[in-house]
């Protein structure tokens, strides 16, 4: 298909940065601009749901879409998918017809894709890893030209020399970046010209990120064992951060010591229940950053030791175990979640409201990212609300409170915004508690806020899914079958399946069928299951079912043990010959 150029001018349910970047977008390429550009929208801005429309701004044909991860890969195919309930371009009223959606399909290992999945789409997902892995299986089997669009999301990873084989590959394609940072970890700067950032304190303004305040931690006193075994006595803020800067042992050594830890933990609990009073959400959480598996445990001890449910998720943790932390976590059975390294793009949930740094960031974009996991608003669209507001917990002493040398990638709307949140010490004035409480470009005043008329809404009416006739003459029709209208609308979804949900729901299928008629068989026949009539190393049932199959596997061409990698068509073609092959074998079994 081609992506026809839409207006979107007058759709109310885009949100403003959405419809700011997408005429960005096709009014960078009308001019013939350059090929690479990038956009910046922080989070809880709508970027999802932006790199869904974007294919409509740029008049392309095929495009793809890699994003950093499994999650998010998959959380973007939802949004674009016709059999989602939820999808965006529904939500947002982007289409007025069934038929014009796109064909979507997600590149993932262990079978679940093949060729001609990506053949029969007009987008395609995936994470970096497997559409340019070690053995290039995707990248071989596709022309040049094969896109003439790439979308990257959390494009701060795209330097990897994986990337690089993608570019390479499709050396005439557009291709756009997102992020809500323009830099990677390492403090690079992605690629492309960016073309349209929307500022952290515009989103807070319009209620699309929660208000964030600091909580600046400063000891009246420290005492610090240096390498040789020196004592060493501090008592000002100024030589704290200093000795910070300039050596990581003591930068590690303060957010380690039971100390630090103890005033880290105790001020942010404060802040958890003070927001939670407020608010009057028991859900609110926190999030602590640690340094290493040892810290995960450390700070989970000291909340534990202060009531409150805590636990962590690490990378040297079993996969399972993760998980069902993070079950815990949206089933609200923890006040607290630990990380090191593990909860980056893709992680999404609300409720987190206090950020302690308990970690060491070398530069701001991660730092950025971290604080960005309690930027998601409870409540959409109300800035004024009590409950959309986040705190951010930090040590002088553990270089964070200063203006980083990357501030200069940001636009200057953020510079500020950040140099506020994360000052220099001399402007600072600790209160008597050691503590400062920071609020950036006075977002949390009512004077500051910009009320926003919400645009979004709940629930789809049948006209915006329906592309045939009168709507209530359909209405009636459907009444008088005894259907109604969300159950049709249900119908029509489920109609409109990807050719790839297709294909694999047409593989359980075969098994299925196979499974079906082997059991007819056998009381055709008149054997027991479990019986050894046909061969005395398997019992009945096993062979017939595997008889079945390679029967099936020949008359499609398909060799053993390489189902994946079928067609829709030879799908079908195998659902249909199944009763005629179970006929002939029962022939060839009665003549034995």
């Amino acid at each position: 298909m081609s992506f026809e150029n839409k207006d979107i001018s007058a759709n109310e349910k885009l949100r403003r940065p959405q419809v700011e970047a997408f005429n960005k977008i096709r009014e960078h390429y009308s001019n013939q601009g350059g090929s690479e550009i990038g956009l910046i929208l922080p989070v809880g801005c709508g970027k999802s749901g932006l790199i869904s429309i974007t294919p409509y701004a740029t008049t392309s044909s095929r495009v793809l879409i890699i994003a950093p991860g499994r999650k998010i890969r998959d959380q973007l195919a939802k949004d674009m998918k016709f059999s989602e309930p939820d999808n965006f371009y529904l939500k947002c009223g982007f289409f007025n017809a069934i038929d014009e959606y796109p064909e979507v399909s997600i590149i993932e290992g262990g079978g679940k894709s093949n060729i001609h999945d990506i053949m029969a789409s007009d987008i395609v997902v995936s994470n970096i890893q497997q559409i340019a892995g070690d053995d290039n299986k995707w990248l071989e089997q596709l022309s040049e030209d094969f896109f003439d669009l790439i979308i990257v999301d959390e494009a701060h990873h795209n330097k990897a020399s994986t990337w690089v084989k993608v570019k390479e590959k499709f050396p005439l394609a557009k291709v756009i970046n997102y992020s809500a940072t323009p830099m990677r970890s390492d403090g690079q700067l992605m690629s492309g010209e960016v073309i349209y950032s929307f500022p952290v304190v515009e989103a807070i303004r319009e209620g699309y990120i929660k208000r964030l305040h600091a909580k600046m931690i400063s000891p009246s006193k420290l005492v610090y064992i240096d390498n040789k075994g020196n004592e060493i006595t501090l008592t000002s803020a100024e030589d704290i951060k200093r000795l910070g800067e300039e050596e990581a042992s003591f930068r590690r050594g303060v957010l380690m010591s039971d100390e630090t830890l103890s005033t880290l933990v105790e001020l942010s609990i404060k802040e958890l229940h003070r927001l939670r009073l407020e608010s009057g959400e028991s859900r609110l959480k926190i999030i602590a950053s640690a340094l290493n598996y040892s810290h995960c445990i450390q700070i989970k001890e000291a909340f534990l030791a202060r009531g409150l449910r805590a636990d962590y998720v690490h990378s040297n943790e079993d996969g399972t175990v993760n998980e069902r932390v993070f079950a815990k976590l949206e089933n609200h059975e923890l006040d607290v979640i630990i990380q090191s390294k593990m909860l980056g793009e893709g992680f999404d949930h609300k409720f987190l409201s206090v950020a302690m740094v308990g970690s060491i960031f070398a530069n701001l974009s991660p730092f950025v990212q971290f604080v960005g996991r309690v930027m998601r608003v409870v409540k959409q669209n109300a800035p004024n609300d009590l409950v959309s507001r986040g705190v951010v917990v930090f040590h002088v002493g553990a270089n964070i409170a200063n203006r980083w040398s990357d501030f200069r990638n940001f636009s200057q709307a953020d510079q500020e915004f950040f140099a506020d949140l994360l000052p220099e010490i001399d402007d600072v004035e600790f209160g008597p508690d050691g503590t400062s409480d920071r609020d950036p470009d006075g977002t949390g005043g009512d004077h500051k806020l910009v009320p926003v008329k919400i645009t979004s809404s709940d629930g789809v009416i049948a006209s915006e899914l329906d592309p045939i006739g009168d709507v209530q003459e359909l209405k009636k029709e459907l009444l008088a079958l005894g259907i109604t209208t969300t159950e049709a609308i249900d119908i029509l979804r489920k109609s409109r399946l990807s050719k790839q949900d297709q294909r694999r729901a047409g593989r359980q299928a075969i098994n299925d069928l196979v499974n079906h008629h082997a059991g007819l068989l056998l009381a055709q026949l008149g054997f027991k299951a479990k019986g050894r009539n046909f061969n005395r190393s398997q019992d009945n049932y096993s062979w017939l079912v595997k008889t079945l199959h390679t029967k099936i596997n020949v008359h499609i061409g398909c060799e053993s043990g390489d189902r994946e990698n079928l067609s829709l068509e030879q799908v079908e073609e195998a659902k249909r010959i199944i009763p005629l092959i179970t006929d002939e074998l029962l022939k060839e079994l009665g003549n034995a």
